[in-house]
């Protein structure tokens, strides 16, 4: 299987959303401070029951196209994946955007703001060359770190970060308040 990717203009953020970013949720990955937190901070893996899909585009004022009204994308990348001609993932980075907090301001730190694989291809190393593209993107504008969100209910995609040699940066317990059992956790790369 070869998989091409290019670069695409941020305004193609339609084809985007038209691949699925939605999974199942079949396990989670429990927060836990032991001793207030002076104990450190532990990760365990759950087995959710029953199992439930999750996605983010079914989320009222989410998804993509969206994006282009509520952000200024002038500085965001897409890069894509294609396979025999057919787009079969994608990638969205953001760099250098007034109003994203995830950036907290820096101008050498890009965000993996959305990445997403045809359900079909998932684990089948696409993602992998989609994010190193991503890091290929975030060097050439001269960021030495980049930074990506996701949620406790997604292991399969915190597992796919720790491969790709990122770090857990932070981990806000408050940071949905309309999914108060979801945890954010920020993961962090060097460059």
């Amino acid at each position: 299987m070869i998989v091409q990717i290019l670069e695409e203009p941020i305004f193609q953020l339609g084809l985007q959303e038209a691949i699925s970013i939605a999974f199942q949720v079949d396990r989670l990955l429990e927060v836990s401070t032991p001793d207030g937190g002076i104990g450190g901070i532990t990760l365990r893996e759950h087995v959710v029951d029953p199992p439930y899909v999750k996605d983010y585009d079914a989320i009222k004022g989410e998804g993509p196209t969206r994006w282009l009204a509520r952000f200024d994308t002038t500085n965001w990348g897409l890069v894509a994946a294609y396979i025999d001609g057919n787009r079969v993932g994608g990638a969205v980075i953001v760099y250098d955007s007034a109003g994203v907090d995830l950036l907290g301001n820096r101008s050498d730190l890009a965000a993996l703001w959305d990445i997403r694989v045809n359900p079909a291809l998932r684990r089948a190393g696409v993602g992998r060359q989609l994010f190193w593209s991503v890091e290929t993107w975030a060097r050439e504008r001269h960021c030495t770190q980049l930074e990506v969100e996701t949620q406790n209910v997604n292991v399969p995609a915190c597992h796919f970060y720790r491969s790709m040699g990122c770090s857990i940066r932070s981990i806000n317990r408050f940071a949905y308040p309309n999914f108060p059992m979801e945890v954010q956790l920020v993961w962090l790369k060097d460059l």
